[in-house]
């Protein structure tokens, strides 16, 4: 496997999907029926493959992430052959970005001396872009929009 299997609530999301996943290979519901009780280890394979396609669909459209920790956030932008990151880190213990309080605290404080900015980008290989991004979602990152990071670009010196 590239990615981690879907779990069981991802795959009932994507029922349909994984209908015509299984249809496409000619497999009709009693033969998938059949599959899982007599060759267990090809069912975990079908499954594999399909959750391997899903996130490859998945990573291949994400262009930002985020990843908040209790004094730190890390705002990522992705494109084709680079990752750009835009990081803040908060030089003061009683401030936890990850409630409401730390994070108005920040919003209000962004050009506080103990608030920290800077940004850096790397060269990403194609072939690799998703397997990146797929660790930083393991890590904890969250796909968004990017507004969080277009508004911060703004602030950099």
């Amino acid at each position: 496997m590239k990615y981690a299997r879907l779990t069981k609530e991802q795959l009932d999301e994507l029922r349909q999907e994984f209908i015509n996943f299984l249809a496409i290979q000619k497999i009709t519901a009693e033969e998938w029926e059949s599959i899982k009780k007599e060759k267990p280890n090809v069912a975990e394979e079908e499954l594999d493959l399909f959750s391997d396609l899903v996130w490859e669909g998945v990573l291949t459209q994400v262009n930002y992430l985020e990843h908040f920790s209790t004094n730190q956030l890390f705002l990522f932008k992705v494109s084709a052959l680079t990752m750009s990151l835009i990081g803040i880190k908060i030089d003061r213990d009683d401030i936890d970005i990850t409630t409401a309080t730390g994070y108005n605290w920040l919003q209000q404080n962004l050009m506080d001396d103990r608030v920290n900015l800077y940004s850096s980008e790397k060269v990403i290989k194609e072939e690799e872009r998703n397997s990146d991004i797929f660790a930083l979602i393991q890590q904890g990152a969250n796909i968004t929009k990017g507004e969080l990071y277009e508004y911060m670009e703004e602030k950099l010196p």
